[in-house]
């Protein structure tokens, strides 16, 4: 069945060219159908009607009133207009302004005598009440009796605010709804009739009308209702055709061997497993023993051994005859992990042929910049099986990396990883791997994606014993530069207590990348917090504040930095240094954020912290405590006290919860596109329905849509929820999906 047409009508044809091409270009909105799911952000009330005597400051207000007189003022030398009209209507005096070209149209309508209505919001002008350009309607008629009803319509109305562009304000929306809003008695329905009758749904155009034009509060709740459990269900739809197709995969089932290589691990380990680990481990075990791919989210909180549980499952697989390959997001972590996994598995780890007695593998690192011989043995073991597991960086999805039978990928934080790069590798195996997504702190488009369950999901919420406790202070550096004093203060203290600290800042600072481009003061605004002008300075950056600790606070210390645009041997050669205690202090940019394991670093100062996001700052703080000695991270900021920025920084500070703290970033930064790439900047398909506050619809939804799945896999019975499908799931996102 075709979508009904009247929604796919081009805007051009029904709204002219230039307000149709503003729509497409800044909007996103391109068809009769996109805008009339441009649903309304909110609703002003217009307002009573108020005496002009009674008129309460900076409150939106509606007042009906005649025109004593209107004059054009001239400003800045000529340059400027401003048009200033005196309202009277017995009880008092009220003056309204308009300024450049909004002057013309009420210039001409409203004369001396004129009588209108003027909604608008009051303020207070050379100690003069007055409303700012507010919208009007005349009142020309006659008979009393329909003035009357004209006023009570016109300030009862809600007045729908619609999320609008520089180029098209919320008005000329409205005005453009009003034109289309006829269509929305094509709309296709996409909930089954059984569905949509049990649980006594408006019908969709109804909901259509109410959401865009509501006569009553009432109309716009029953309207959201609707349009968030239509957008929740073929969301979940959308999912549940996925997961039922990956079912439908096959692969190759992985079972453990009994005496190989990972009862050898177990045997050797120097503690016990956490019950969170045992269990988590369990439910993927059982996932690779099944015919069809793994696609499990492993989630669990900075340092709970999401490695161990990942490792052992790259031994199940090696065991089962196959190889597995963990993709990290940086050389530093893939060389990280390399180390601690050859360390962690000992002799296992320089075994022979696959599979054969002496139980052990070979583990093999691949990264861009390695050495061309030592690339070229990595690929000759891959490609004949001589290694069971290979880490390594975005170099393992390049072409010429071929396998002898890849069983599994485990990709090491998925916010790191395009979706695209993770399905490049998907594609090496002769059948579909198994995959395993970890990430430490849930981010907003991985919290969505679970809540809405593309992926199964196992959370590790136990951290290991031996771990300390970290404390989390924010140091107002702007508003008490004592408190920055005190905190370098508490740095030597730790590192005179035998313990090492780590410094971060958000730039590297050498004018390397602040010259590469006329884009420079571009990328340094960009760089800026979003409440923060980004004109003031740039961020704080690793070179100048290294050097000036060496000379200041805390001279006497071995200092050393640490950055991405370092030779990855160089990089490699500080991190050895600082873990084998050589270094006190390392002055760090992100590079730190992730898979970092110094045990005895004990405290974190992170300079400029408002410029981080709320996960990456929980990411960072992991760094610390890792060990027996308590930790210690200091946020310093600039931030004005009442900032958003600052509220960000003391929610961290509050709670070391990494599920606490992506809800808190959630509701800051709400999901971006659940369907499409969080960063791309994709229209969001999600206009009615927020993550965070709709839980349960969602809820229910998925279990209606999985139900509804499992009954019509291919929707033939339901032609209408396939067309609604097809028109959300355009080709990229379909792709999209696919992968995720």
């Amino acid at each position: 069945m075709d979508r009904v047409s009247s929604f796919d009508e081009p805007l051009k044809k029904l709204l002219g060219g230039a307000t149709a091409k503003v729509m497409a270009e800044h909007l996103d909105l391109h068809t009769v159908g996109d805008l009339l799911h441009h649903y309304p952000r909110r609703y002003e009330e217009r307002g009573r009607l108020t005496a002009l005597a009674d008129l309460p400051l900076d409150e939106h207000v509606t007042v009906v009133a005649q025109v004593a007189d209107a004059r054009i003022l001239m400003f800045n030398n000529g340059r400027g207009k401003r048009l200033e009209v005196t309202l009277t209507d017995g009880s008092g005096r009220l003056q309204l302004v308009f300024f450049g070209h909004g002057v013309h149209k009420p210039h001409k309508e409203l004369l001396p005598g004129r009588q209108a209505m003027f909604a608008g919001k009051v303020s207070v002008f050379n100690r003069k009440m007055q409303l700012a350009h507010p919208t009007y309607q005349l009142l020309d008629v006659s008979d009393a009796d329909e003035a009357s009803e004209a006023v009570d319509a016109f300030a009862g109305r809600l007045l729908p605010i619609y999320p609008a562009c520089k180029q098209l304000d919320s008005w000329r929306i409205a005005k453009a709804v009003d034109a289309v809003l006829p269509s929305a008695q094509d709309a296709v329905d996409p909930l089954p009739a059984s569905l949509r009758e049990g649980r006594g749904f408006t019908p969709l155009p109804e909901a259509l009308l109410k959401a865009h034009r509501p006569q009553t509060k009432a109309d716009i709740e029953d309207a959201r209702a609707r349009l968030k459990w239509d957008e929740a269900f073929v969301l979940q739809v959308a999912l549940a055709r996925r997961r039922y197709a990956d079912t439908q995969l096959p692969a190759v089932a992985r079972r453990p061997t009994p005496d190989g290589l990972l009862d050898a691990f177990d045997a050797k380990l120097p503690f016990t497993l956490t019950e969170g680990q045992e269990k988590v481990s369990k439910e993927i075990f059982d996932d690779l023993a099944t015919e069809h791919p793994m696609h499990r989210l492993l989630q669990g909180e900075v340092g709970s051994g999401k490695t161990m549980v990942a490792l052992r499952a790259m031994l199940t697989v090696v065991d089962a005859g196959g190889q597995a390959a963990m993709l990290a997001p940086t050389e530093v972590l893939a060389q990280q992990h390399h180390r601690s996994i050859t360390e962690m598995m000992g002799e296992l780890a320089e075994g022979g042929m696959l599979g054969g007695s002496d139980r052990g593998t070979r583990v093999v690192l691949l990264t861009g910049s390695m050495g061309m011989a030592a690339r070229r043995q990595a690929l000759l073991d891959l490609v004949t099986g001589e290694a069971g597991i290979v880490i390594g960086t975005h170099a393992l999805i390049e072409d010429k990396v071929q396998f002898h039978d890849l069983g599994l990928v485990v990709v090491d934080e998925q916010h790191r990883f395009g979706v695209e790069q993770r399905d490049a590798l998907r594609s090496k195996g002769k059948q579909p791997p198994h995959l395993l997504v970890m990430t430490a702190t849930p981010i907003p488009r991985t919290v969505a994606m679970t809540v809405f369950g593309d992926l199964e999901t196992s959370v590790l919420d136990q951290l290991p014993a031996g771990r300390s406790p970290i404390a989390s202070h924010v140091v107002p550096a702007k508003d008490k530069p004592h408190f920055l004093s005190r905190a370098w203060e508490r740095v030597a203290e730790e590192v005179e207590n035998g313990h090492q600290a780590y410094v971060v800042c958000p730039r590297i600072g050498d004018d390397a990348e602040e010259a590469e481009g006329k884009g420079a003061t571009k990328a340094k605004a960009k760089k800026a917090a979003p409440d923060e002008d980004p004109e003031k300075r740039p961020p704080l950056a690793v070179l100048e504040i290294a050097d000036e600790l060496r000379k200041g606070a805390l001279a006497g210390l071995s200092v050393e930095v640490l950055h991405g645009r370092m030779h990855p041997d160089e990089k490699d050669d500080v991190m050895r240094r600082f873990a084998a205690g050589d270094v006190d202090v390392l002055v760090a940019t992100t590079v730190i954020e992730v898979g970092v394991n110094v045990p005895n670093a004990t405290a974190m100062v992170i300079m400029d912290a408002d410029r981080f996001g709320v996960s990456q700052l929980h990411q960072l703080r992991g760094r610390v405590g890792r060990g027996s000695a308590p930790g210690l991270c200091l946020l310093v900021s600039e931030a004005h006290e009442a900032s958003p920025a600052r509220a960000r920084l003391s929610a961290v500070a509050a709670t070391l919860d990494g599920f606490e703290l992506s809800r808190i970033d959630l509701e800051q930064r709400r999901e971006g596109d659940v369907l499409g790439q969080a960063q791309s900047g994709v229209r969001s398909s999600l206009r009615m329905l927020t993550v965070i506050d709709d839980e349960e619809v969602i809820a229910a939804a998925r279990e209606e849509a999985v139900a509804v799945v499992a009954a019509d896999p291919e929707l033939e019975h339901l032609p209408e929820l396939r067309t609604v499908l097809a028109a959300l799931l355009d080709k990229d996102r379909e792709e999209y999906l696919d992968k995720g």
